[in-house]
């Protein structure tokens, strides 16, 4: 279930990229331009889980990253 809600949840950040609602970051960016879509919605789900499982185990707290910014 929580895989599912991370895949649902990168492919709405991915359908926000591409109708230009959100810039890319770099990562991103070259991965859409290598591999389809839905494989890119998976890494994006992974990185979301791994970022995540960081922050609970270090009890940090998310600084989003300035080039993920809304435009």
């Amino acid at each position: 279930m929580l895989r599912s809600t991370l895949i649902v949840g990168a492919t709405a950040l991915l359908r926000h990229v591409r109708k230009g609602r959100h810039k890319p970051t770099p990562w991103l960016a070259s991965l859409l331009e290598r591999k389809p879509p839905k494989l890119v919605a998976v890494a994006l789900a992974n990185k979301f889980a791994r970022i995540a499982w960081r922050l609970m185990i270090s009890g940090g707290v998310y600084n989003r990253p300035v080039a993920a910014m809304p435009t």
